[in-house]
């Protein structure tokens, strides 16, 4: 638990790389976390401000829309900006510092000559559908972690692919860091909180409430072993012909392999798919097996 601090800090906000060196030294007693965003923010990422703040004795968030990660015909342009309402949310919950950069401030040269490989782990699932999303992914986060100097970062479950892969990074090229899952935050209606939500139109609602059901009625079935979870998400996603489903897999936390029909323990449901013009993920970390059902996160084992 951290050292409760008698005041509540006063929120900088850093737009170069000499502003948040100054405001990175004044953090001087006890340890420092790490929440990254690409703003929108909500309440997800308030639940990931707020674990920082029970574990950290600073929170620095980073707010920065990074352009490395979208491809061509992704929706950069139309991604949501409310940069006054994200502070107004870092403000309230406690955050020290906010570093705010743009693009010539994290890219001083331009795209990086040289940038971080998501390899086998980062071409398959979102990667098969965003080719070179991961590479933009862990090239910012490596980036980010330099500048910030963290000694914890806080990542959602809801990206449970971008977790494992900054996990990976973290660990093949020995950052000093430790990351740390979030579970998924839900809006009352099960659907996973995501700034892009705000893209869905009333009438696609009902329909993107699909794949958050498909999960709750695969985790219903892990007890009977992978074939009846897939059956019974499958048969969710069946019923609702306006979400065209990119992918629904069952698969190893770690490997992102699909799991044999054999197989028990920790695994990892997902599904993507597009609602209107909106494409959507969500998942489930699962116990299979005797004893299964859903998890909030993954157990240390399955993820080291």
């Amino acid at each position: 638990m951290r050292p409760t601090p008698t005041t509540q800090p006063t929120l900088v906000v850093a737009r170069s790389r000499d502003e948040l060196r100054r405001a990175r030294a004044e953090l001087t007693e006890g340890d420092v976390a790490v929440v990254m965003t690409m703003g929108a923010l909500h309440e997800g990422h308030a639940t990931l401000i707020g674990a920082a703040r029970e574990a950290a004795r600073h929170v620095v968030v980073t707010i920065f829309l990074n352009p490395l990660q979208f491809g061509p015909k992704e929706d950069l342009s139309r991604y949501p900006r409310t940069f006054d309402s994200d502070l107004e949310i870092c403000s309230a919950a406690g955050v020290d510092v906010v570093f705010a950069p743009t693009p010539d401030v994290v890219y001083p040269d331009g795209d990086p000559g040289v940038t971080v490989a998501a390899g086998p782990l980062g071409a398959v699932l979102e990667g098969q559908s965003r080719a070179g999303h991961f590479d933009g992914v862990l090239t910012v986060v490596g980036k980010l972690l330099h500048l910030t100097r963290a000694d914890r970062a806080f990542f959602g479950q809801k990206d449970a692919q971008q977790l494992l892969l900054i996990r990976r990074m973290v660990r093949d090229l020995d950052f000093p860091v430790d990351v740390v899952a979030v579970p998924t935050v839900r809006e009352r209606d099960g659907l996973a909180m995501s700034s892009r939500n705000t893209y869905l139109a009333p009438s696609d609602r009902e329909t993107a409430l699909s794949l958050s059901r498909a999960l709750r009625a695969g985790a219903a079935a892990a007890t009977g072993g992978p074939s009846a979870i897939r059956r019974a998400a499958r048969a969710v996603l069946v019923e609702e012909p306006l979400a065209l489903v990119d992918y629904l897999v069952l698969v190893h936390p770690e490997t992102l392999q699909d799991v044999p029909e054999w197989y028990s323990g920790e695994a990892l449901l997902a599904v993507a798919g597009k609602v209107g013009t909106t494409r959507l993920i969500d998942n489930a970390p699962l116990r299979v097996g005797p004893g299964g059902g859903a998890l909030e996160v993954f157990s240390c084992a399955a993820t080291r």
